[in-house]
């Protein structure tokens, strides 16, 4: 039975996605999507601003006059530009390179966590479909492209910034602003120079200053739409939709948090202490694995949604492996696999004041990413775990996604299988970033999503086809992620 609060189950979103679905395949078909407050919740541009100010490299009196701006109705191009000048300051002296960095850093901490898991579904439904997918904003490269990036989109308009000739920025806009009008314009010519029929292609963004650049594709959706673009919305016939914000975080989810901790320490402890009456350590690890994972689960109050659950137990010993969203994902391996599993994990969790102690419990394999020689040593005892019966649990990715997009997949765990003659079994984590995101400590309750897919057969693989083979099992989370079972 799948979640009825899942935020594309039903309504406007669901019938957007089967609008998409049923639409011409090819690239002549473009769907162009507005960044801020359409594929994220909130303003990219606020999280360059706390990170200047948390490093002293930015005035108080910029970030006063840049709140007070955004406060003001921006609806012309000029409009933007001031507020551009403002912001601006920020920025200039710095190189490009830097810019780039840092927006990398704050997508992968900040701004990633954001994306609407709705937006995300949009994107690869249009993806699927083989359209043109263009992400058109009016904010710079540094904060559109990592999430161009991460979203699988190969198109990018925005607000190219002045470089002098010393290679560092002027803060000024070079060129035209992809802004009213002027992203109006900026998709006209891109649809031009690409072939895009603008009569049959998409279009979706939330703010009133958007007007024109919705108008200028055949299908055009206000997404969660200020005041302004709601009327023009109504009056024109256009769709509107809302995606799902985040949870707020109050004292209930606060106790609820703490009761989860303290839920998961006190099951594994009562329950490694009775396997360890019992005479038997491996006993004690699965009772309090599992008793664990149930309180904390209970505490918190979230539930699981499992689809395929037999094939965790038809095909034991395993590598599993799971999309790494959050610290939740611990919690529901737990109450998922029971226990017989050790888990292999990045060194900086050995340090970790909660979770720390409890891997090494577990018999966790710890490696270091940066150090190739070092990661094939450690993973030596979960090799010999594997052909002694107990099963492995990694994270392909390496560490915790910024979307819900999984990240590219390493290859030591598709070795680790290899080299014990195990299969894999992956494990489908639809919403855990929902529930609790990225880097937040707050769990709110709900139904966490779990498609178990069939084990997969690696003892065929070698190294020469390797890298495709793993692209493959990471082709087929995207393909769960937007396919559900029972819902298409």
């Amino acid at each position: 039975m799948s979640d009825p609060d899942a935020p594309i189950a039903g309504g406007a979103a669901a019938q957007l996605l089967e609008d998409v679905r049923n639409s011409p395949e090819g690239p002549q078909v473009g769907a162009f999507f507005d960044f801020d407050g359409t594929v994220i919740a909130g303003y990219s541009v606020m999280a360059f601003m706390r990170h200047h100010l948390r490093n002293f490299d930015v005035h108080l009196s910029t970030t006063l006059k840049t709140l007070a701006a955004g406060t003001q109705k921006l609806e012309t191009e000029e409009d933007f530009r001031k507020f551009l000048q403002i912001t601006g300051r920020t920025w200039a002296g710095r190189t490009p390179e830097e810019l780039e960095q840092l927006g990398q850093q704050l997508f992968r901490d900040e701004i990633g966590p954001s994306v609407y898991p709705e937006a995300w579904r949009l994107v690869r439904a249009h993806l699927e479909r083989g359209h043109t997918v263009v992400l058109a904003s009016s904010a710079t490269r540094f904060q559109v492209g990592p999430a161009a990036k991460a979203l699988g989109i190969e198109h990018t308009l925005y607000t190219a910034l002045e470089v002098d000739a010393d290679g560092k920025l002027t803060g000024h806009p070079d060129g035209r602003t992809p802004y009213g009008e002027g992203k109006a314009a900026a998709v006209k010519d891109f649809a031009a120079a690409h072939q895009v029929d603008l009569d049959t292609s998409f279009a979706y963004s939330n703010g009133n200053e958007d007007v024109p650049f919705l108008a200028t594709v055949g299908r055009p959706t206000a997404v969660n739409p200020s005041g302004g673009l709601r009327r023009a919305a109504a009056e024109r016939g256009w769709p509107v939709v809302d995606f799902a914000g985040r949870p707020w975080s109050g004292p209930v989810e606060v106790a609820r948090t703490a009761g989860t901790y303290a839920g998961m320490m006190g099951g594994f402890a009562t329950g490694l202490g009775l396997g360890l009456i019992g005479g038997s350590r491996r006993a004690g690890l699965n009772m309090g694995i599992g008793l664990g994972g149930d309180l904390s689960l209970l505490a918190s109050g979230v539930s699981l949604d499992v689809h395929g659950a037999h094939h965790i137990w038809d095909s034991q010993p395993a590598v599993f492996l799971f999309n790494h969203q959050s610290q939740l994902d611990v919690l529901v391996l737990g109450g998922l696999l029971r226990g017989n599993f050790a888990p292999v994990a990045k060194k900086e969790l050995a340090t970790n004041p909660l979770f720390g102690p409890l891997m090494r419990l577990l018999e966790t394999a710890f490696i270091d990413r940066a150090d190739n020689a070092q990661a094939r040593k450690a993973l030596e005892p979960a090799v010999e775990r594997l052909r002694s019966g107990v099963s492995v649990v990694i994270a392909p990715e390496g560490t915790r996604s910024a979307t819900p997009s999984p990240g590219p997949f390493k290859k030591g765990a598709f070795h680790l299988a290899m080299q014990a003659g195990v299969p894999v079994i992956p494990l489908v984590f639809r919403n855990t970033g929902e529930l609790m995101s990225r880097n937040a400590m707050i769990i709110h309750p709900g139904v966490v999503q779990v498609a178990v897919l069939p084990p997969i057969d690696v003892s065929g693989w070698d190294a020469e086809d390797l890298d495709e083979r793993v692209e493959s099992v990471r082709q087929l989370y995207l393909d769960t992620l937007a396919h559900w079972p029972g819902e298409d």
